[in-house]
């Protein structure tokens, strides 16, 4: 079953002595990945590059920054692959960030894994006219 971890962090918190190094997300990731777990991942920019989009009575409204006002932004994701959420619970308690912010667990929607794959495949295959 594939599980989502989202990570977050207090902009605070990287001053803390407990904060992650840069050399532990690449460690953390290469046993991802030599576990046979790794689906996908990736760190995010920050909260200043975010733009959010709604749509209200048919017009389309944009604001600078994440939707959500909290103390903590998100900063990446993985998706891991694993038996149960008691595996993934333990994969979330090695990430980096956790010792000063938080991750969370989320199961992926059954079925869901297929639809992306397909819609990958399809939105980079080559069309007649398009090469």
């Amino acid at each position: 079953m594939q599980y989502l971890m989202l990570l977050s962090h207090s902009p605070d918190a990287w001053d803390d002595p407990d904060a992650p190094q840069f050399e532990e997300w690449g460690a953390y990731t290469q046993a991802l990945v030599e576990a046979g777990i790794m689906v996908s991942g990736a760190g995010l920019q920050g909260i200043e590059t975010a733009t959010t989009v709604q749509m209200r009575g048919g017009e389309r409204l944009l604001t600078d920054g994440p939707f959500a006002d909290t103390k903590e932004h998100l900063i990446g994701f993985y998706v891991i692959d694993v038996p149960d959420l008691d595996t993934a619970l333990e994969w979330a308690a090695k990430v980096p960030n956790v010792r000063t912010g938080s991750v969370e667990v989320r199961p992926v929607q059954p079925g869901a894994e297929p639809a992306r794959a397909d819609a990958t495949a399809a939105a980079t295959a080559v069309r007649p006219g398009r090469e």
